[in-house]
């Protein structure tokens, strides 16, 4: 009580406790010298006196020492008050908890769910129609809609009853965006008037497209204050864009909820369990042209046991060699019945691709009676089929047991074989780089040739091998043409030979020339958290039960090549169990990726994985090269057709986008093209909706955005398949590319509740979770504590109660004094 007496005066509410107060002058005649302070203060006193002793006369001895004294110390106070008086308080306060209402704005919340006649009768009453029964059932409303009327009802309303029963503030908030979840401040009210149920629930919208509930959370935590002691979140929790709220699994770093470090109390809306059909459509990640591939198809139910439905698969070309082979007609690879005995099931489908290029493989399955969404009844990806093989150059300075093992296998892979490895071997006499066609007799061949490679392999190369031409050439390789490059360390030369070369700007890791091999003490490598999550580092088959269990087959290794750090932009897949880097925290990585450009980078600490076929042979040895370069290698354009290539920023698109179409253009030496280089009416690119143009098609200009790069933005006004034809301008060929434009959003595509995240949003945070019908339970359960301020906070005390205070009553004082010793 007494420190809150104490914050009063000196102009601060809500005091907890009083740690210190100090006074100080911020006058700088007083702050430095406080001589003249005191003289003023004894003239005060002095003019009191005298004034009292020699001009007010007639007054006893007791009444004139006292009038004297009264007038000294408000003279005194006004001079010191011209000191400019400042007050130092250290304090702390309590403030009110704030609690967050957030609101699912998305096009999910729009759906109309087939609720049973005893669920719809629950969630009337819950939202104060409890004349509304199961015989009397009014029409479906959104989900939207269902918490709209929960917000309006008047009785035993949500928030008023929070507001009554916790001393707190509440703030609204909606998430709607257009490609991500951001919290959107709810504007409603005004500070002297509060925002109103109703009010909130009239700014309520269903527009928002995607659901993204780690970036929804990073917001609200950037848009936080301590204050904030809870969230309260309405949704249908149907995450389906951006980082996960509960984190990537493995994952050391904290999560968005983490971050957050308040309780979550989820609300759900919505059906937990549709009747619905999904699909998924899973082909390999390389097929070859003539060669049989299997196309696995998942088709998940709910709802609809003991029925039946027809899946189809189908092709359809993207981009292939020619308009001619680019027919852009569906192939039909199979039909199957699906007969759902259980939740999930797979099938399989055969196919045997007779054309090369970029296609489009799409699964779709029969539309049963009642589905909620039939957005999800489909699925398409887009893979390539190459003709005859992946061209791959590994350099290396000597034969190593790696070089001759990744030499065999790719020798037998079906992309790569006999004509698609190429090597450059230092220390092989120039007579047999000549003789056999394996070996290339140099490492800057001409730029066409160059730059026809898919995937390059760098090994244990001294720098003197690798000159000027061939690092710019390699540079250029990755970052602008999308190729792959693999660094392979050895024990004699090791990746501090890049260093001072245009190749180490690339690199995920960090260079220094003063660290060599540690082959002190045997390891066993360690996989990270990401690296148990990365396709490449995925060993055996669908059905094994740890797919990095393979890993222990590789045993201890002898030693590694440190390095000075890791790149910030580089993902570590696998990592020294003990060793760290310079910092003296990050571990030394051994097997790490990093996106350069349009390419990437994979670098590999040692040259010991071929101890992997210790036990099972090539089995998985093969696995991982084979991974490898389908990642480095298929997922752009191969070999010569990298000079023109026609791309789009997204595989799909809303009706009423830009899609942005690029082409990446060069000439016949891989030189990039410019305007000067072009036609008179430069590159123009044809759309139109279908396989071929039924009315005039669109011309688009594209412009040069840089040498080599045109972009062209195309609106998109209807949804279809559409077609982008851009004519080469050396050889005169046409190129296409198909995008698809669709009217429904990823809101629409699963539409059911996730009732498992929004429970684990709960239980990993310390809240609860609730149906909108039993919400009301909050209002008991939440327990938000007023929050303590450390407060620190230096001002004029001229400006405080106190002041005003002690002024005054000397005034009154002397004013009554002298009334009763009848002075004027």
């Amino acid at each position: 009580m007494i420190s809150k007496v104490i914050g009063w005066l000196l102009g601060i509410s809500d005091v907890e406790s009083v740690d210190g107060v100090s006074f100080s002058f911020a006058a700088p005649w007083a702050a430095v010298d406080p001589t003249w302070l005191l003289v003023g203060c004894f003239a005060a006193i002095g003019f009191a006196v005298w004034y009292y002793t020699r001009i007010q006369t007639g007054l006893s001895r007791l009444p004139a020492a006292a009038l004297a004294g009264t007038r000294a110390l408000i003279l005194v106070m006004l001079v010191v008050t011209l000191a400019d008086p400042t007050v130092r308080l250290t304090a702390n306060r309590m403030l009110k908890p704030v609690l967050y209402l957030v609101f699912d704005g998305t096009e999910s919340m729009n759906i109309r769910d087939n609720l049973t006649p005893d669920e719809l009768s629950e969630l009337s009453k819950a939202v104060g129609n409890e004349g509304t029964g199961s015989e009397s059932a009014p029409p479906a409303q959104t989900r939207q809609q269902w918490v709209k009327a929960y917000l309006e009802k008047s009785d035993n309303n949500l928030i008023d009853q929070l507001q009554d029963k916790h001393d707190l503030e509440i703030e609204y908030f909606v998430f709607d965006g257009e490609s991500t979840s951001v919290a959107r401040r709810v504007s409603a009210g005004s500070d002297d008037e509060p925002s109103s149920p109703q009010a909130v629930a009239a700014e309520l919208t269903t527009n928002g497209k995607v659901t993204a509930l780690g970036e929804l959370v990073s917001d609200l935590g950037n848009q936080s204050s301590r204050r904030l002691g809870g969230v309260v979140m309405f949704s249908d929790f149907a995450h389906n864009s951006g980082t996960a709220p509960l984190g990537s699994s493995g994952h050391n770093d904290p999560t968005p909820l983490d971050r957050l470090g308040v309780p979550i109390y989820p609300i759900g809306i919505g059906a937990v369990s549709t009747r619905d059909l999904q699909v998924e459509i899973q082909p390999p990640l390389k097929m070859k042209k003539a060669e049989r591939s299997t196309i696995t198809v998942r088709v998940s139910q709910s709802g609809a046991e003991g029925e039946s439905a027809q899946v189809t698969v189908t092709a359809r070309p993207m981009q292939g060699e020619s308009v001619v082979e680019s027919t852009g007609q569906d192939i039909v690879v199979g039909t199957q019945s699906a007969v759902f005995d259980t939740s999930i099931q797979y099938l399989e489908f055969p196919f045997i691709p007779q054309q090369s290029g970029r296609f489009l493989i799409s699964a779709s399955v029969d539309v049963l009676p009642g589905e909620v969404s039939e957005q999800n009844n489909q699925s398409s990806r887009a893979v390539n089929i190459v003709d005859d093989y992946i061209r791959l150059t590994f350099i290396e300075n000597e034969p190593t047991w790696e070089w001759r093992f990744v030499k065999e296998v790719f020798h037998r892979d079906r992309l790569v074989g006999m004509e698609g490895f190429r090597t450059f071997l230092r220390s092989a006499d120039p007579k047999v780089r000549q003789a056999n066609e394996m070996f290339l007799p140099t490492l800057t061949p001409q730029r066409s040739e160059f730059f026809a490679n898919d995937v390059i392999f760098l090994g244990d190369v001294p720098s003197e091998a690798l000159n000027e031409r061939f690092s710019r050439m390699l540079k250029q390789f990755v970052g602008q043409f999308g190729g792959g490059l693999v660094i392979v360390s050895g024990p004699n030369n090791g990746p501090s030979e890049l260093i001072n070369t245009e190749i180490a700007d690339m690199l995920p890791v960090k260079l220094d020339r003063s660290l060599s091999i540690r082959a002190s003490q045997p390891f066993r490598m360690e996989i990270t958290p990401l690296g148990k999550q990365a396709d490449i580092m995925q060993l055996g088959d669908t059905s094994s039960v740890d797919p990095l269990q393979p890993w222990e087959n590789l045993g201890e290794l002898p030693w590694y090549q440190p390095v000075l750090g890791v790149h910030s932009q580089a993902n570590v897949l696998a990592q020294h169990p003990t060793d760290v880097c310079a910092d003296g925290k990050t571990p030394q990585p051994l097997i790490a990726t990093r996106r350069y450009g349009n390419g990437e980078v994979i670098y590999i600490g040692f040259n010991e994985l071929w101890r992997l076929r210790r036990i099972y042979g090539e089995r998985y040895y093969r696995q991982f090269w084979s991974q490898i370069i389908s990642r480095l290698a298929l997922s752009h354009a191969l070999g010569s057709q990298k000079r023109f290539v026609l791309s789009m920023d997204q595989p799909e698109y809303q009706v009423d986008d830009r899609a942005l179409l690029t082409v990446e253009a060069y000439d016949e030496n891989f030189d990039p093209l410019t305007m000067d280089d072009l036609p008179v009416d430069g590159l123009q690119a044809q759309v139109f909706l279908g396989d071929e143009p039924t009315a005039q098609p669109t011309l688009i200009q594209l412009s040069e955005s840089r040498p080599g790069r045109f972009e062209a933005r195309v609106p998109v006004f209807e949804a279809g398949r559409f077609t982008a034809r851009v004519t080469d301008p050396i050889n005169g060929s046409p190129s296409e590319i198909r995008f698809d434009v669709v009217g429904a959003t990823a809101e629409q595509r699963n539409p059911a509740r996730n009732l498992a995240l929004q429970k684990a949003m709960a239980t990993s945070t310390g809240g609860k979770s609730y149906e909108l019908k039993d919400a009301g339970k909050l209002v008991d359960d939440i327990k938000l504590e007023p929050v303590v301020e450390e407060i620190s906070r230096s001002f004029p005390i001229w400006g405080t109660p106190l002041w005003f205070i002690v002024v005054v009553t000397l005034l009154m004082a002397e004013w009554i004094a002298r009334k009763r010793a009848n002075l004027a």
